[in-house]
């Protein structure tokens, strides 16, 4: 059953949860600087932060660490949008498998489509439930989707964090005001171990490992 819309500071949410957006496409390209390299994007209405890359996504992207050319990975770019993070992944380790991952069709489509624009031969775009069982991440990025609710994002947190292989980490990217804090406590509370790796503008850069 489809959810229904979230609306929230007067544009709806359904990129959260519809796997088919109902608004207008409306393309456009999203231009940004990442690891000493500049991105040209294609991006549309109906997915995260259409029109420009989202502030805590060129935070973390500027304050985690990205991958050696020689890391072999693989890596996940969770709730991925157009496909910011996992493209700059997949272009900083060109060697690492980067899984894409969305519920939203349109996201996915942009992310594909991204990829073959930059030439990327790495990069999995695939449905939650596509991405094999067995695979265990040496890395997970992430922008949550804070404005599900606390419920849908602790669901999706202990889903794909138990799928971090040994000594792998989560960089997560949190407005301090929609609850930075509160995420890094619920995240120690369930074990794992978490760090507060940077500040900025607002937004806290969190570095969690495997319980």
């Amino acid at each position: 059953m489809q959810r229904p819309r979230v609306r929230m500071l007067g544009v709806t949410g359904e990129h959260y949860f519809s796997a088919q957006p109902s608004v207008g496409e409306h393309r456009r390209d999203v231009a940004f600087t990442a690891g000493g390299r500049e991105y040209a994007l294609v991006t549309a209405g109906g997915v995260f932060s259409a029109s420009r890359i989202d502030p805590g996504t060129a935070v973390l992207l500027r304050k985690a660490p990205l991958p050696t050319a020689g890391a072999a990975g693989p890596f996940l770019d969770l709730g991925c949008g157009y496909g910011p993070i996992a493209c700059v992944l997949a272009t900083s380790a060109p060697h690492a498998t980067v899984y894409a991952v969305d519920v939203n069709e349109r996201a996915r489509a942009l992310a594909s489509e991204n990829a073959a624009r930059l030439g990327t031969t790495n990069l999995r775009v695939a449905a939650p439930e596509e991405v094999p069982d067995e695979v265990r991440f040496a890395e997970i990025w992430s922008n949550p989707p804070i404005r599900v609710g606390k419920a849908e994002l602790h669901a999706m947190l202990d889903q794909w964090l138990s799928r971090l292989a040994p000594g792998g980490v989560a960089w997560l990217v949190v407005a301090r005001h929609l609850g930075g804090d509160s995420l890094q406590r619920w995240l120690e509370e369930r074990g794992h171990r978490v760090e507060r790796h940077a500040s900025q503008k607002g937004y806290r850069i969190l570095k969690a490992g495997r319980a």
